[in-house]
């Protein structure tokens, strides 16, 4: 055994493309079984114009106007000071909206941040037909479900002009479409640093309490985070026959393996340095 490791440590950079391409191959050759990303085909077919262009490091413009609960002009430069959740919606929105919404409203009161100190949540519809009347609805309604556990002043409902909304949504990438009187649209909330920064993207309508924090605490840094959405396109593929993601075990292990064999020629090259030195 010892005259193997002493070969190893002679030639590691031929063990470890031995190692490489004998475990880790699959992975670096390409998944012959590889389907698209996370994004069902006959979505991708209906999208269009619809979608998310992640702006990740990108800053918003601070200078938009919007109008608060009560109808006063407001900027995002006086609203965001803190790290800061926005969800783009519309308060007419007859599911996904809502479902967002409810999904935020149930996960807040258990952040272990201050709301309105170390983090903040703001509405923003992109709807520009909706006046503050619709915002204080909308507010009246998820305060209502969090059982006044979330200070009101903590999550803003905005209304705004077509001219700032376009502003904003093609700030953070959103890209949407009036379909009658409805939108065809993403579901994401955008986590921006008290800079504007934007550092994360959270997609989906139900949120852990404990991605949430993290998010905002990388918020608080200014540093850009991997979004949930990149990790899950990695691990999981699209089945189109069976219209479901399932694992991708060969992908995931085979990067477990590489990594593996990664610390172990770290581990061997640096032992073999102390015993050479001593």
């Amino acid at each position: 055994m010892s005259d193997l490791f002493r070969h190893f440590r002679q030639r590691p950079l031929l063990w470890l493309a031995v190692a490489l391409l004998a475990l880790g191959g699959p992975a670096l050759a390409g998944d012959p079984h590889h389907h698209p990303p996370l994004v069902a085909p006959e979505e991708r077919e209906a999208s269009g114009p619809v979608g998310l262009d992640e702006r990740l490091g990108d800053y918003l413009p601070l200078d938009l106007v919007f109008h608060d609960e009560q109808g006063e002009a407001v900027t995002l430069g006086e609203l965001i000071r803190v790290p800061t959740l926005i969800a783009p919606v519309y308060y007419q929105c007859p599911n996904v909206c809502n479902f967002l919404q409810q999904g935020l409203a149930a996960s807040l009161p258990q952040v272990r941040l201050k709301p309105g100190e170390q983090f903040q949540v703001l509405s923003i519809s992109f709807d520009e037909t909706e006046t503050p009347a619709w915002a204080r609805n909308a507010r009246s309604i998820h305060m209502t479900a969090m059982k006044n556990q979330f200070p009101e002043e903590a999550w803003r409902f905005l209304t705004g002009d077509a001219e700032n909304i376009a502003r904003f949504t093609e700030a953070i990438g959103y890209r949407f479409q009036r379909q009658g009187r409805d939108f065809l649209h993403p579901v994401a909330v955008v986590v921006v640093a008290p800079d504007g920064k934007i550092v994360r993207y959270l997609h989906g309508t139900s949120f852990l309490p404990m991605n949430l924090t993290l998010a905002l605490l990388e918020g608080a840094e200014g540093r850009v985070g991997v979004t949930v959405k990149r990790m899950l396109e990695f691990c999981f593929s699209y089945d189109a026959h069976n219209k479901t993601y399932v694992f991708n075990l060969l992908r995931v292990s085979a990067t477990v393996v590489i990594a593996t064999a990664l610390a172990l020629l770290a581990f061997l090259l640096l032992s073999g340095r102390k015993k050479s030195q001593s």
